[in-house]
């Protein structure tokens, strides 16, 4: 599910690392957009839409829609289509606003 050749651009692969989204374990490389570690696993429903709860996707990828606003650590209405992958992180799909939680 990934590209992996380009006529002009090149992809730089990091280190693999783990993260969970919605409480599933998956891989995907070390900087890359969080989002793009979904899609190439297989994840293309990011969120739902506010009035018909129709599913939403990766749309712009630059961040500026809020097509792929996500719960990323706790932290609400985080873009992952930019926000780059780290091990460990803890991914959340966010319907609606999203909501500060005092620990």
């Amino acid at each position: 599910m990934r590209i992996e050749k380009h006529p002009i651009l090149t992809f730089e692969k990091g280190e693999t690392v783990t993260f969970t989204y919605n409480g599933t374990v998956y891989s995907g490389f070390k900087g890359e957009p969080i989002a793009s570690a979904l899609h190439a696993n297989g994840v293309r429903t990011l969120g739902h839409t506010h009035d018909k709860h129709r599913p939403r996707g990766l749309y712009c990828a630059i961040g500026n829609c809020s097509s792929c606003l996500a719960t990323v650590n706790g932290k609400p209405n985080v873009r992952i289509c930019v926000e780059p992958l780290t091990k460990g992180m803890v991914v959340t799909q966010q319907n609606g606003r999203g909501v500060l939680k005092n620990d």
